[in-house]
């Protein structure tokens, strides 16, 4: 396993999941905690690095909290493509006593199709749950003994029940840098866990997305970091960047500067949207594709990168109908973020499929495109 990146969550029971079936729950209470000791560091930091760097722009990100995921009462191995759903029933994915598991058995008959999932209030748990095997079997042991009524129910309108909903708050980039990116990110972990019982309470913990572009002739895009970026220049990547609240904002007809921005401003079904179609505006900016040449994308799951504090990243399956020699004869043309990479490198989906620590190339990869091919390698969205 390597130390720089883990796997938050995976959809692979399902091949990834489609824009119908993720949901958002936004509020406040999802935001990082404040302490006014790290706040005072916080505009210090920034305040210095804007004197160096100029051109840095504080914009507003989504904070990712934590996250339910349904999951499915059959064996995960008889998954299928989220575009051709099939007749899975749910279950809730929980961490329970005994004592409690024996309570919830009998009162499965009597719960909610909206209760189907029960949150994880700590992503450091689920992570560890998700890293070590754990969620799987603790959801088959949970599996409810469901009637064919409910059966029914639930696989007639499988898209119209989303799977995934992930809880998010609002964060920048000024506390980005204060905090995960911060010399102190160790320390703060161990004072969110002694005072909110959260190692992650007072970090930023900035929703990023990334993209594992396939070609029409089976090409995976990787494109080389410029070394004038922040983080992890000269490396391989995937192109990717953050889904922005501001656009969310603007899209609804909202038009407000960054420090005014607040949850009650934005929809759920608008915030998905942004997700979801922020991944594809960064292939177009990065390598020069247009949209029209990518596929729906499929969200693989979220990875944590460990060498800021555990950032994490919802990772995209995204098809492309272009050959490898278009996309790269597009990609030298210059896109509108050409300046944040020096070259576009293409592997086979095959080659992909058995990258690991062992390989010469994994060390050449940033701590996001290991994510993102750990993800893919699990998910194989573009299975047979």
């Amino acid at each position: 396993m390597d130390s720089e990146v883990s796997v938050l969550l995976h959809c692979a029971a399902w091949r990834g999941l489609v824009e119908s079936q993720v949901q958002a729950e936004l509020s406040d209470r999802f935001n990082r905690q404040i302490d006014l000791s790290l706040e005072r560091q916080i505009e210090e930091v920034w305040a210095e690095r804007v004197s160096k760097e100029p051109w840095l722009f504080n914009g507003s990100k989504f904070r990712l909290h934590s996250f339910c995921l349904a999951s499915p009462a059959c064996d995960s191995s008889s998954s299928v493509s989220p575009k051709h759903q099939s007749c899975n029933p749910y279950i809730p994915v929980s961490n329970c006593s005994e004592g409690q598991e024996e309570e919830l058995q009998n009162s499965r008959q009597q719960r909610t199709e909206e209760n189907l999932c029960t949150e994880l209030n700590s992503l450091e748990k689920i992570s560890r749950c998700v890293n070590q095997g754990e969620i799987n079997q603790t959801a088959t042991a949970l599996t409810p003994a469901l009637s064919d009524k409910r059966v029914t129910q639930l696989t007639e309108e499988p898209e119209a029940r989303p799977l995934l909903t992930l809880r998010l708050g609002l964060t920048c980039y000024k506390d980005y840098l204060g905090t995960n990116w911060s010399s102190r990110a160790a320390e703060l972990r161990r004072l969110g866990e002694a005072e909110f019982g959260d190692p992650l309470a007072l970090l930023a913990q900035p929703l990023g997305v990334g993209g594992v572009l396939c070609t029409g002739d089976g090409q995976v895009v990787l494109i080389r970091r410029s070394q004038k970026v922040a983080e992890a220049g000269g490396l391989l990547d995937i192109p990717g960047g953050h889904p922005e609240p501001k656009v969310v904002c603007e899209r609804l007809g909202r038009a407000v500067c960054e420090e005014q921005i607040s949850v009650d401003m934005m929809t759920q079904r608008a915030v998905i949207s942004e997700l979801f179609s922020s991944v594809c505006a960064e292939i177009r900016d990065e390598v020069n594709i247009p949209l029209s040449s990518l596929g729906e994308p499929v969200l693989m799951g979220v990875a944590l990168n460990h060498t800021s504090a555990g950032r994490p990243s919802a990772e995209f399956y995204v098809s492309c109908s272009l050959t490898s020699d278009e996309v790269r004869k597009l990609y030298w043309k210059g896109g509108a973020e050409a300046n944040e990479s020096t070259d576009v490198i293409f592997l086979s989906r095959e080659d992909v499929l058995q990258l690991d620590g062992r390989s010469p190339l994994w060390s050449e990869l940033c701590p996001s495109a290991k994510g993102a091919v750990l993800l893919y390698q699990t998910v194989k969205p573009d299975g047979e």
